[in-house]
């Protein structure tokens, strides 16, 4: 959540900055503002509601300069207002900071800031930072970051800029996201490479606890204690042409549409000659494959239900006891895990709160963590044993759509690895079940080509406030992705159940006319699903089945069918999870709503 972009250079900072906070957008927020500095003086514009807006506020303004820093807030202290949006400032107006995350210990600082004579403007905690700055700062702004850090609590990343110093922003970062953006002659700081790719594609992440002074003639990175620490960059392998709409209305649609290519990019490179797996990134010998004993699969959101089908394909596969559970609980149970655990930390940006907690309590109980994730140098990757990427690209609508897709490629991915390596599938198994993935994307494409009759469903539906969703087996993990989509995407009522326990109380809900949503490709417990669609259609549901070509058992009792082409039960997922996105993308938007923004939502969930 939350967007942050810091710049020096030679170019207008304004329009650099309000690029980068455009391209972050996706991130979720509710107010913006800059602040440039030009002539010693500190020019800051900040405003509710969307960037549009702030735009709008600077007008026709001039607000020249060559340093700038910017930001996308998502309200956490105080709602949502001008006087809240950030930059915050000090008393004098030198200091300006941005802000992600939050200061805990902020009311008792507060206390300490209006004994000594301060006035608060706002009711964020951002802006404590900046009444500290005003008080400490002695001509060096970067240590007197070091020395505030040191006394705040919480999670935060900060960029300061202060009128005083007219080629330096500083920023600092605890637990939360920030990248640094290498240039010639310009350097930039952001919440992810995204704020800056338009200008380049040379990077290096922050690591924790640590203070970086941006200059145009270069960067320096220290620690809290002001020692200079090394660190290694990388290349960002797409452009800004990735992160544009490419023609769609929304950015979910195009991405949705990008499913195939980002499930060939999820398994490029990781077949070898002889058909069998290469999976380097684990950085696990043989011997620590075949020590495993157990396996927990954590993340939050859709992440948790691409590690629900993980667990399928993990048990099934490599023969081991697996536990899928939402990361914001794991810590809090006491789990019983050790040297011989595996956890398997899935997670898009690198970034979530929730599952970087549970890599960190799974750390320090020795167990062994694999991240799971899109973006390299993320947090979560860097402070777990191995990270498997899954190379899906930039993904800038809330709402999950490649990211899950190419999360359950990866849990595929892992759980033929382990059964390769562990024996419990003999080569020409493993060959097979990975031929059978490989032709996946291809089965992608052939159901987005079909999505006419899916589109026409959404209209149909546009109206209703609730929705259920039923599946078995790795259905029910696409029954509560396709519920979370719609409550996400259009505001309605929908909720995902287990089919076999609709009976055991959510049958309750069902009404005439409910439309139920049942995900029944063809599968061994087929004829219990067919059971469940006359259960729910006797009591006057609308059933909606998704069904495999050619299977006629559901027909008599399914008032509309969607198709999808035949492939293993196992890997279903990634062909019925497509229908259940575009209906929900398209009732949204019959709807008038913002498909790629979603009231209350942000793309990483940064805070706890």
């Amino acid at each position: 959540m939350c967007g942050i972009v810091g710049y020096v250079g030679e170019q207008q900072a304004l329009e650099v900055v309000l690029g980068g906070l455009r391209r972050l957008e996706y991130r979720g927020y509710d107010s913006a503002g800059v602040a440039i500095l030009h002539g010693g003086r500190l020019q800051v514009e900040r405003k509710a509601g969307k960037l549009s807006n702030l735009e709008k506020e600077i007008g026709e303004k001039s607000l020249p300069g060559t340093l700038g820093i910017g930001h996308t807030r998502w309200a956490t202290h105080g709602p949502p207002t001008d006087r809240n949006a950030h930059p915050q400032v000090d008393c004098a107006g030198k200091v300006a900071v941005v802000h992600n995350g939050t200061i805990e210990n902020f009311e008792v600082l507060v206390r300490g800031l209006e004994d000594r004579g301060h006035t608060r403007t706002s009711d964020t905690d951002t802006e404590v930072v900046a009444h500290l700055v005003e008080e400490r700062y002695d001509g060096d702004l970067a240590a007197t970051v070091r020395s505030i850090c040191q006394d705040l609590e919480g999670s935060f990343v900060l960029v300061i800029a202060h009128q005083d110093e007219p080629d330096l922003v500083v920023a600092a970062r605890r637990n939360l996201p920030l990248v640094i953006g290498l240039g010639e002659g310009e350097n930039f700081v952001g919440s992810d490479v995204t704020a800056f790719i338009a200008h380049t594609r040379e990077a290096r992440a922050v690591e924790q606890d640590q203070v970086v002074e941006v200059r145009r003639s270069g960067v320096t990175v220290t620690d809290l204690e002001g020692n200079v620490v090394e660190g290694d960059s990388y290349h960002v392998d797409w452009d800004t042409a990735a992160a544009e709409k490419g023609g769609h209305e929304f950015f979910m649609l195009k991405e949705i549409e990008e499913q195939p290519a980002a499930i060939r990019e999820t398994l490029g490179g990781r077949l070898q000659e002889d058909g069998l797996l290469h999976l380097d990134e684990l950085s696990m010998s043989d011997q620590d494959i075949r020590d495993i004993e157990q396996v927990v699969i954590v993340g939050c959101g859709s992440a948790y239900h691409s590690g629900l089908v993980g667990k399928y394909a993990l048990e099934r596969w490599a023969r081991l006891p697996v536990q899928a559970e939402m990361a914001s609980e794991f810590r809090y149970r006491d789990p019983v895990i050790g040297r011989s655990t595996l956890v398997i930390a899935v997670s898009q940006s690198g970034e979530t709160a929730d599952t970087l907690e549970a890599v960190r309590h799974a750390r320090h109980l020795r167990a062994k963590v694999l991240a799971v994730t899109n973006t390299v140098g993320s947090t979560i990757s860097r402070e777990s044993d191995a990270a498997l990427y899954t190379r899906g690209g930039p993904e800038v609508a809330v709402a999950s759509t490649k990211s899950v897709m190419t999360q359950i490629t990866a849990m595929y991915l892992v759980g033929l690895y382990l059964a390769q390596v562990r024996g419990t599938r003999d080569p020409d198994e493993v060959r097979a079940h990975l031929a059978d993935l490989q032709a996946v994307p291809a089965l992608v494409q052939e159901v987005l080509d079909r999505m006419g009759p899916v589109r026409q469903l959404a209209r149909e539906l546009v109206d209703e406030e609730r929705v259920l969703f039923l599946g078995r087996h790795v259905g029910y993990p696409m029954a509560l992705e396709g519920a979370l989509k719609l409550k996400e995407l259009a505001y309605i009522g929908a909720e995902g159940f287990p089919a076999g326990e609709i009976k055991h109380g959510p049958i309750a809900l069902v009404e005439q006319g409910t439309p139920v949503i049942v995900i029944a490709p063809r599968h061994a417990l087929q004829a219990k699903l067919v059971n469940n669609v006359q259960e729910v259609r006797a009591r006057g549901a609308r059933t909606i089945v998704i069904a495999t070509d050619g299977d006629e058992s559901v027909t008599p009792y399914a008032d509309t069918i969607i198709r999808i082409p035949d492939t293993k039960s196992l890997l279903t997922p990634l062909l019925t999870i497509v229908p259940l996105q575009v209906l929900s993308a398209e009732i949204a938007r019959a709807r008038g709503l913002d498909v790629d923004q979603p009231r209350n939502l942000a793309k990483s969930v940064t805070v706890e």
